[in-house]
């Protein structure tokens, strides 16, 4: 008897080929491979008599094989299967390319049912490539909406259509984990319908309730889950803050010493992280923000109150050179202030003991920081796997870590708990940080366990940065304005996908363009040379050339994305702009405009894609990261953001990260369920299910 936990060797006609290709899938038992959904349909349920059917349609039709034969064609050396089709009607013509086998299925006198587009050749009509099946069967192929799975190699389709069907008995097998009253409330299907509905739909509406109900359970577990973790945190002891008038004073000081007034956006943020450090439960906030957008000085200013308050303080940085780019902003804002610094990274540890910068060796560096000289420490995340010792860490501030990983931020989570200080039972306030905005639909999703501050401002005064897609022929006078542009004073960066040379992708190497841009270009100017490979001081040497205006131009792999603050950089040229992200474009284009100068991006490409060309033209029309964000999730879909993927979010889930309405729902189910059980006693089903979860996000 087979069950939804019969190993997939045990089912019929799958042999152990197929076993191996179900199990590139993910797909061990029946149950993985009922639950295994199609992304989307074809449309073939629209039946026509052949006398109606007109070019360009996609239809289905049913009749009888008059004739069927293979032919070899004389161009390209193909096999043409071609075969006449009659019904009462007229006769058409079903053509295959390369599938002479056919022949052996398809007999003269079989009546059949054929599903494809009709277009038009030298005979006449014909259907190319049609879906068939033989008719007295159940449809499985054709004539219906027919559901398209994700495959692989020796796992089609029509294959898993054909092994899935019988399956479908079992779907009275899972277990129905929603509350009754969630069901109710959301009008949902049952699991078991929406399973059955799902793969093989009756109609365009019961595959949409279908998907419906699926999603909202892929999405309702991970908002439970994000509510389960923030309750779970904030079950933590912390150190709570008091905010008091000296501090406000001293706030007060240190804002009235910058050149510029913060933005609104900064003022809220920082006014939530203030009253987050007062309570004794653990802060979990995360700071998202624009290029620019002034995260780093709310982190400082988090800094400051927790400094002040008489606690250490650290920010780590996922590369050595955002972690100097931090420790050298922090030596410029915390100047005058006495607060001693540390930063530690593989490969140079520094102290600033409050008047001067210097030297010294780890061992003398952990000292400080275990005896409390050291008020701010700053290094990589390696600072928590060497397992630094702090007298009183109250703050650890997460720059770029985990983008949007479920599982990295339960992860970090974890390690800052562990920290060891000189507190009792109690675990640092997290400020998070990150420069990726993402639309709010996706926000409320994969940040669900977080308190969210989005700065969406602009500090005053910043130009816009005007951004430019070159033809292949306007290469030289861009190289000609970027002469200009360095006979003014200014710098460039030049970003190269690739370090090496690729015969496969054809794209620019940071090698190739540096040298032919010191030797043939600009032989006269000095380039510079930034890419992942360089040893760490090597790197270092070649920044502090770039920002002492020592190199003209820098030609660099993505290293530059984020954490390079040259405020004399005017122009940023991207080679090969579509191979990559719009997030990353983005990024390298927030390099530049950070002085009082004009500045320019040009995106250079080879190719002729329009869809490449679509993208690249939202980032010439979007100023915002945040619209961009949102233009980037209506061109390629949730799944292939940045960083979406490794957030363990099933594939229904991600495809409905646009529905805003579902996710609001989801959202709202669970906090309802929450504060009705938290430890979720009346709902052993849901309890099970969300196990199950958790264990399948841990192991992604």
């Amino acid at each position: 008897m087979i069950t939804l936990k019969t190993p997939i060797e045990e089912l019929p006609q799958v042999g152990p080929r197929n076993v191996l290709y179900l199990h590139k899938l993910g797909i061990r038992t029946a149950g993985d491979l009922l639950f295994h959904f199609p992304f989307r349909y074809d449309d073939f349920s629209d039946f026509k008599a052949i006398k109606d059917v007109e070019v360009g349609q996609v239809v289905s039709i049913k009749g009888e094989i008059l004739e069927i034969q293979n032919v070899r064609t004389r161009r390209r050396n193909m096999i043409l299967t071609e075969a006449a089709i009659e019904d009462d009607s007229g006769v058409i013509r079903a053509v295959w390319f390369n599938q002479p086998f056919l022949t052996n299925s398809l007999k003269a006198g079989t009546n059949v049912s054929l599903s494809g587009k009709v277009t038009f050749a030298k005979e006449g009509m014909q259907l190319s490539g049609p879906a068939w099946e033989a008719l007295g069967k159940s449809n499985l192929h054709t004539g219906r909406l027919v559901p398209v799975y994700h495959e692989t190699e020796g796992l089609s389709s029509k294959w898993l259509r054909v092994h899935i069907k019988p399956l479908l008995s079992l779907s009275d097998e899972a277990t129905e984990f929603l509350p009754e009253e969630v069901l109710e409330r959301q009008d949902l299907l049952g699991l078991s319908e929406a399973i059955r509905q799902i793969h093989f739909p009756d109609d365009d509406v019961a595959a949409e309730l279908a998907k419906r109900r699926l999603a909202f359970d892929e999405l309702f577990l991970v908002q439970l889950y994000m509510q389960r973790q923030r309750q779970e945190w904030q079950r933590q002891k912390a150190v709570g803050i008091r905010y008091d008038k000296e501090l406000e004073a001293e706030i007060k000081y240190f804002l009235e010493k910058l050149p510029f007034k913060l933005t609104d956006g900064q003022k809220i943020a920082v006014w939530k992280i203030i009253k987050d450090m007062e309570k004794d439960s653990p802060m979990n906030r995360l700071l998202e923000g624009d290029v620019g957008s002034g995260k780093t000085l709310v982190a400082l200013l988090a800094v400051l109150v927790a400094v002040r308050s008489g606690y250490q303080a650290l920010i780590m940085a996922p590369t050595e050179i955002l972690a100097r780019q931090h420790f050298a902003e922090s030596l410029k804002r915390f100047h005058g202030t006495n607060i001693r610094i540390a930063l530690l990274t593989g490969s140079e540890s520094r102290y600033f003991d409050g008047r001067d910068e210097k030297s010294l060796t780890k061992e003398k560096i952990l000292s400080a920081i275990k005896k409390g000289e050291a008020d701010l420490v700053i290094g990589t995340h390696a600072l928590i796997q060497e397992k630094v010792f702090f007298k009183s860490l109250a703050l650890s501030v997460v720059d770029e870590q985990h983008r949007f990983g479920i599982e990295q931020r339960a992860q970090t989570q974890s390690e800052v708990s562990d920290i060891e200080d000189g507190f009792v039972a109690t675990v640092p306030h997290l400020l998070s940080m990150t420069a990726t905005p993402i639309p709010r639909t996706l926000a409320l999703t994969v940040y669900g366990d977080l308190d969210l501050s989005i700065l969406n401002e602009m500090p005053k005064g910043r130009q816009k940065i005007i951004t430019e897609l070159v033809a292949p022929g306007n290469r030289e006078s861009t190289y000609d304005f970027i002469r200009k542009e360095i006979k003014s004073g200014r710098q460039a960066f030049v970003i190269c996908p690739l370090i090496e040379e690729s015969d496969v992708l054809e794209v620019k190497s940071a090698t190739e363009t540096f040298e032919k841009l010191e030797k043939e270009i600009y032989p006269d100017l000095a380039i510079g040379l930034l890419h992942g490979k360089m040893k760490p001081k090597e790197k270092e040497e070649v920044m502090k050339k770039f920002s002492k205006n020592k190199i003209n131009i820098l030609v660099s792999t993505s290293v530059v994305e984020v954490g390079i603050d040259i405020p004399n950089a005017t122009v940023m040229l991207i080679e090969g702009a579509d191979r990559f992200g719009l997030a990353q474009l983005h990024q390298f284009r927030g390099r530049v405009g950070r002085g009082e100068f004009q500045s320019r991006c040009f995106l250079f490409t080879d190719s002729t894609s329009g869809k490449a060309h679509r993208r690249l033209k939202a980032l010439i029309e979007c100023e915002s990261g945040f619209d961009l964000a949102q233009k980037d999730l209506e061109l390629r879909g949730p799944g292939e953001l940045v960083g979406v993927r490794q957030s363990g979010l099933p594939d229904l889930a991600m495809a409905s990260l646009s529905d805003s309405e579902l996710i609001q729902a989801t959202r709202e189910e669970a906090k309802v369920i929450l504060e009705m059980d938290a430890d979720l006693k009346k709902y052993p089903e849901l309890l099970s299910r969300i196990r199950i979860f958790e264990k399948d996000v841990h192991l992604e």
